[in-house]
Formats: structure tokens, C-alpha cells, sequence
């Protein structure tokens, strides 16, 4: 029961970081300076984020500490909660990521939705997204090697955000078709490739770094027969997955919606479809953090 606590927690702090991080981010790259009230309806997403993380991040300190002390009523107790914060780096991690997204909150709540939000909110991001590494299996690296494992889950986290954090601002402007005038969705989904092009190599080169040190190249065989190793086969084949929805997008739904824009023919069908295929990607998304979670508190190939 606690372990499957713990593993809800996670995920729902890695969906609202990388929202909070990654929104934002998309938002500052793809939408000019006139356009900033079109960019309003992505508050309240901003808002969600930051409050899941904090929320969750708070939940997660009592349930860790929890499985620390081997029972529920000592999760509560403030002498065991205070160990927990001030005598292990996992403790401190949740804390500043409780805090730093209470700010983001506040933020969200007294600040327009202008570029000087969206400034902030990266800010933000970038502090909750390096706190995962100190909540990982980086954290147990030992060694001379230790500061380049933290340094690659960090910027693994990074790449993650700034891809799946972009998917939930396209996949809420997509869905309201109103915020954003056909041409002007053209035009952020043909921006977005970029982006999205980065994430992908940042991703690539951080995952093979972060594999040599959980599983080396001596384990690579033995994969198949360990649970942590299906579940990093099942995070490759959706990330797979997720590459082949993003060249769809890339290389034929967002042409295919120029033209139906330039012809002023069949719009409607070309947006249809441009939303259905981010939908689709989103939800991979949402179903890799899920197994990245579950991959959080199983053993590595390395630690065995």
C-alpha cells in the first residue's frame, strides 16, 4: 500500500513539473509579444501544475517517511518527519519542491499571464525538475561518477519537461479551437518542431548516459529478466512511440493544415486529425512517467 502511494505521488509530480517547466517554455518560444492574451487559457493549467506538485511533494515527504519508519502513525509524528527533512537529501528535495511550487502557485494567482509570468515559471521549473535528481537512483551514485549521474538526470528531467510540458499546452489549445486562429495553430505547431527536436536528442544522449551507470554494458542481456529492465523496455517503446507520433505531426498533419488553410478546404478535418494524433502522444506521455514512477523504487541492473 505504501510503495503504490509512493508510486501515485511520483507520477503525479513528474506530470505537473514537467507542465510546469515545459509549458511555459513552449509558450515563450512560440507566441509573440502581441499575442499574449491568446496565451491566457494556459494559466489555469499553470495553476493545476504548480499545485499538484506541491501537494503531491507534501504527501510524498509523509508517505516516504512512513515507509522509513514502517508505519503510517509514525509518518505523522513531527519528530519523524523532522528527520526525515533535515537528515536525508530525499527529505530536502521534497521540501524545496513543495516550496518552490507553492511560489509558482502564488505567482500564477497574482501575476497576468505575460511574458514575465511565463519568465518566472521556467525559473521555477528548472529548480523543481533538478530536485527529482536528488530523488533518484542518481542520488545513490557513489564515487567520482556521482556528480555526472546527478548532472544527466537532471538534464534528462529537463529534456522530459521540455517536450511533454509542450504537449499539454497543445493538446489544451487544440482542444479549443477558439484560442487560436487556424493559421496561427500552423504556425506554433511548425515552431514547436524545433523545440521538440532538442528534447528528443537531449533525451537520447542523457537516457544511453544514465544507462551505462544503472546497467552497464555487461547487463545489457539480462535486461529481459529483471522487472526494472521490462519496465526500461516499455519506457523505450513508448518513447519510440512518441517519436513516430511527432514526425506524423511534423512531416504530414502540420503541412497538410497549411495547405487546407492556404485552399481555405477541409480546416476542420486537417485541425481533427492534427488533434487527435497530439492527444494520442500526450497520453503515451503520460503512460512513460507512469512507468518512470514505477522504475523509481525498483532496483536497477547496477544496485543488484
Amino acid at each position: 500500500m505504501t510503495e503504490a502511494t509512493i508510486i501515485g505521488l511520483r507520477w503525479l509530480q513528474y506530470a505537473g513539473a514537467v507542465t510546469l517547466l515545459g509549458g511555459p517554455l513552449f509558450l515563450l518560444a512560440s507566441f509573440r509579444r502581441d499575442e499574449a492574451p491568446g496565451t491566457a487559457g494556459a494559466k489555469p493549467l499553470m495553476l493545476v501544475a504548480a499545485l499538484t506538485v506541491a501537494i503531491a511533494s507534501a504527501l510524498a515527504l509523509i508517505a516516504q517517511t512512513a515507509m522509513m519508519a514502517g508505519s503510517w502513525s509514525e509518518a505523522v509524528n513531527p519528530a519523524s518527519l523532522s528527520f526525515v527533512v533535515t537528515g536525508t537529501a530525499l527529505g530536502v528535495a521534497l521540501m524545496v519542491r513543495a516550496a518552490v511550487a507553492t511560489v509558482a502557485a502564488v505567482l500564477v494567482c497574482l501575476m497576468p499571464p505575460r511574458r514575465a509570468l511565463w519568465s518566472l515559471l521556467i525559473l521555477l521549473g528548472l529548480i523543481v525538475s533538478a530536485s527529482f535528481a536528488w530523488t533518484g537512483h542518481g542520488a545513490s551514485t557513489e564515487g567520482a561518477g556521482r556528480a555526472i549521474h546527478l548532472g544527466l538526470d537532471i538534464l534528462h528531467a529537463i529534456g522530459a519537461a521540455l517536450w511533454l510540458g509542450a504537449l499539454a499546452i497543445l493538446t489544451l489549445l487544440l482542444s479549443r479551437p477558439a484560442m487560436l486562429e487556424p493559421r496561427q495553430t500552423h504556425r506554433v505547431l511548425h515552431g514547436f518542431s524545433g523545440l521538440g527536436t532538442l528534447a528528443v536528442a537531449l533525451l537520447t544522449v542523457t537516457g544511453l548516459g544514465n544507462s551505462w551507470f544503472l546497467v552497464g554494458p555487461d547487463r545489457l542481456a539480462s535486461l529481459p529478466q529483471t522487472l526494472w529492465g521490462q519496465l526500461l523496455i516499455g519506457k523505450l517503446a513508448l518513447f519510440a512511440l512518441m517519436c513516430a507520433f511527432a514526425a506524423t505531426n511534423r512531416f504530414r498533419l502540420t503541412p497538410a493544415l497549411d495547405r487546407a488553410v492556404d485552399e481555405d478546404a477541409g480546416v476542420a478535418s486537417s485541425l481533427a486529425r492534427l488533434r487527435h494524433s497530439v492527444l494520442l502522444e500526450t497520453l503515451a506521455g503520460a503512460l512513460l512517467l507512469a512507468l518512470v514512477a514505477v522504475m523509481g523504487v525498483q532496483a536497477p541492473p547496477a544496485a543488484m
